[in-house]
């Protein structure tokens, strides 16, 4: 990996950038000076040690989008590649390849967010230098067969049930064509039976698949995490989650990128560096009144 790190004045001599803290300014280099050679980094924690950064620093980054976040705590610099192009020699290509592989390189030079996820990082670096990636820009075989499937299974009609029981069997069936990336359900139990009529007195079936779309899309409810945990059919159907999640709390931060705002997910990430640094919310001044 290079030890030298470059930086583009289109960045740090725009208003936007000066409007910064100074702790701020200082986070993003010290972010910059930790990044692997295409500009990924898992040393939040102690880059805003370095820098002597709050977390109110770390928000206005993210929220100015010099850097996006990942689910699982990583973070690139979206304008690495305007200041940093390497020769093959010099080049190591990141660990963090699921997280490139949901990100492009924009016309100004800037990473973007891919529109589905499913692409590498376009070739769009100057000859002489290290392509991001390449060789796995389309689906293998058995990746078309599962979509197949799922097509198959989404226009298949649902199977004859008895009177009783194939309203529910139907939200069921739902589920599993629609979240294939979630856990099935197989069994229609007295519990979910209750569940699914006490969602179908508030949402119609079209707002709960609704729901089940929104879980298949969202890289939090689907394991992108920390905690490697995913959402299930049992989860989706609590009267609170399935309202948090028609509400959007758990969209795709690439949906959040174009107005500034943060996702629930990206709060809760940054309220996990707060716990750390002692910083919760409310006790900014603890500690200052002891005479």
């Amino acid at each position: 990996m290079a030890e030298r790190r470059m930086f583009t004045k289109k960045v740090t001599d725009d208003d936007k950038f000066a409007a910064l803290s100074s702790s701020a300014q200082a986070l993003y280099l010290h972010l910059s000076m930790s990044a692997d050679d295409d500009g990924f980094s898992n040393q939040v924690a102690i880059s805003m040690f370095r820098a002597h950064a709050s977390l109110q620093d770390l928000e206005a980054l993210l929220k100015n989008r010099y850097i996006y976040q990942f689910e699982t705590g990583v973070v690139v610099i979206k304008h690495w590649r305007m200041a940093n192009a390497l020769r093959k020699d010099r080049y190591t290509e990141t660990q963090f390849q699921a997280e490139l592989a949901r990100l492009r390189i924009g016309e100004t030079g800037a990473y973007e967010w891919l529109p589905d996820g499913c692409q590498m990082v376009a070739e769009r670096l100057p000859d002489g230098c290290q392509v991001v990636a390449t060789g796995k820009d389309r689906l293998g075989k058995d990746r078309l067969d599962k979509d197949r499937e799922g097509d198959a299974l989404k226009s298949a009609p649902p199977a004859p049930q008895k009177h009783q029981t194939s309203k529910y069997q139907s939200i069921l069936n739902d589920y599993n064509s629609t979240c294939t990336k979630l856990p099935r359900a197989i069994r229609l139990s007295d519990a979910r039976r209750k569940a699914i009529a006490a969602r179908l007195k508030v949402y119609s079936a079209e707002d709960i698949h609704e729901a089940f779309a929104k879980a298949q899309a969202s890289p939090f409810l689907t394991g992108q995490n920390k905690r490697d945990w995913t959402a299930t059919f049992d989860w989706l159907m609590k009267d609170a989650n399935m309202a948090k999640v028609l509400d959007g709390n758990y969209d795709d931060q690439r949906q959040s990128a174009q107005t500034g705002e943060l996702a629930d997910w990206e709060k809760e990430w940054l309220e996990e560096y707060r716990y750390m640094q002692g910083e919760k919310t409310g006790d900014k001044n603890k500690g200052c009144d002891d005479a």
